[in-house]
């Protein structure tokens, strides 16, 4: 099927496949991370990984997608067929590919139904109220989430705005939101800097995030820095080699996939420069390695409570949130619809019910999880969890643990062993163009990627602790 739309300009694919990468795994999961590992040592482990490793992956992908036009299903497939039988398995990735986005859109906008009940707190509460000194913070988010139908409706509200841009197509929807809301995402971020800046105490959080200790390097920071990339720069989910289906062939391949880099790796940077030395200023280095997940809905709040303009500056942060969830939303979502269109041959508005219907089932399955099937738990099999592990964890486990490394395996074998990378290399620069990091490139497919994706496979299913 060949495709029928696509992006109008190398900016529009920019700012969409940059909305795609910034999303709630920069804003709420680099900073955490990065607070966990040792903060300058992550962050200088990060950038060298998304160089190389992140970097060879982000090109592969989309070559692979402006190469056939199709998704990734589509892709694998055409690529695939009239190899031999050796080869013809690799196939299997086309599927993992468009399996990911299934699994992360429905609870990823139950995440996005939580930033937005806290962007419209934030309007009616008094920020006061979550002060350190009460347990009022803590108290808040466990109520939210455990009510039987609060987070029911804010999930309904979220996933419903996602649908109804992707509703509108790629030049209409995906690529007008990204335009809009791209630009007030990167002033928010640099506003909220600007003001943790002159907080008290941030010099020594600036210098806990940019100094790194090498005393703090661990092949776990390897490992988080690894795992971070394919949340932030949504790698092996289909979206992608979706998003570079979407590119003219005339558009400079190489120039805006560097874009996209660049502005994936400034909004982690500048996410971790926002929230972790106002963190350190709030409660010293213990307090922002002690966050975890809850940073966001938990720790910034009292963060916020405890500076002057904490109420105003709340709001600008939930709604800067919003705008990063909601951006990759709409391309998880997108990646869904396109492959529904083309390989079931359905028309948009069909494609988007269907998604929608899929999103609501598995979606509100996952909200439930924390209230009346929060006796609900999956994946005994994990060590050090005899328990299970609640639904929406299970499904961010299986999904980021495990299915993207195995897809990303399946996709570094297509450009290597189906495609090949002389192939790979001519779609990406044309026939004369110097390119100084090929070599980077070619390395990094040759010998580091699938190694790297092993080992990430390898903890996550406990060979290592």
């Amino acid at each position: 099927m060949q495709k029928s739309e696509g992006f109008s300009s190398r900016i529009g694919f920019v700012l969409a496949a940059a909305g795609s990468a910034v999303g709630l795994g920069n804003i709420w999961r680099f900073p955490y991370l990065a607070a966990q590992h040792g903060g300058g040592i992550f962050l200088l482990t990060y950038l060298i990984l998304m160089l190389t490793f992140g970097y060879a992956l982000l090109l592969s992908e989309n070559a692979i997608g402006r190469m056939t036009g199709k998704g990734p299903i589509g892709s694998f497939r055409e690529l695939t067929a009239g190899k031999s039988r050796g080869l013809r398995w690799i196939g299997i990735g086309g599927y993992l590919n468009a399996l990911a986005p299934l699994i992360i859109v429905p609870y990823y906008c139950v995440i996005g139904g939580w930033v937005v009940k806290y962007a419209t707190a934030f309007f009616t509460t008094p920020v006061s109220k979550f002060s350190k000194e009460s347990t009022f913070a803590t108290d808040y988010f466990i109520g939210f989430i455990t009510s039987s139908w609060e987070p029911l409706i804010y999930f309904f509200v979220f996933a419903a705005i996602t649908l109804i841009v992707v509703a509108f197509g790629v030049e209409k929807g995906v690529e007008r939101s990204s335009k809009l809301l791209m630009p007030v995402l990167i002033m928010l971020i640099i506003g909220i800097c600007i003001y943790c800046a002159f907080l008290p105490n941030a010099k020594e959080g600036f210098v806990y995030y940019l100094k790194p200790d090498f005393s703090k390097f661990s092949f776990m920071t390897v490992v988080a820095a690894m795992g971070q990339l394919f949340y932030s720069l949504s790698l092996a989910m289909g979206i992608m080699i979706t998003f570079g289906s979407y590119m003219r062939k005339q558009d400079d391949l190489l120039s805006s996939v560097t874009h996209v880099e660049l502005f994936d790796t400034c909004v982690a940077f500048l996410a971790g420069l926002m929230i972790i030395p106002a963190v350190v200023a709030f409660g010293g280095p213990e307090a922002a390695e002690a966050a975890g997940p809850g940073l966001v809905f938990v720790t910034m709040p009292q963060v916020f409570a405890s500076f002057p303009g904490g109420q105003f500056v709340g709001i600008a942060f939930f709604v800067l949130v919003f705008f990063a969830a909601l951006t990759s939303a709409i391309s998880l979502a997108e990646t869904n619809v396109s492959t529904m269109c083309q390989e079931l041959k359905l028309s948009r508005k069909m494609a988007v019910i269907w998604n929608a219907v899929e999103i609501v089932g598995i979606g509100a399955v996952t909200v439930l999880g924390y209230s009346v099937l929060s006796k609900v738990r999956l994946l005994f099999f994990l060590p050090g969890k005899p328990a299970g592990m609640d639904i929406l964890d299970s499904l961010d486990y299986v999904s980021n643990s495990i299915l993207l490394p195995i897809a990303a395996i399946f996709t570094t074998l297509l450009a290597v062993a189906v495609i090949g990378i002389n192939t790979i290399v001519k779609e990406l620069k044309g026939d004369d163009r110097k390119w100084p990091r090929e070599i980077v490139y070619r390395f990094c497919m040759r010998f580091i990627v699938i190694p790297a994706l092993i080992l990430i496979l390898m903890v996550a299913v406990g060979v290592f602790d």
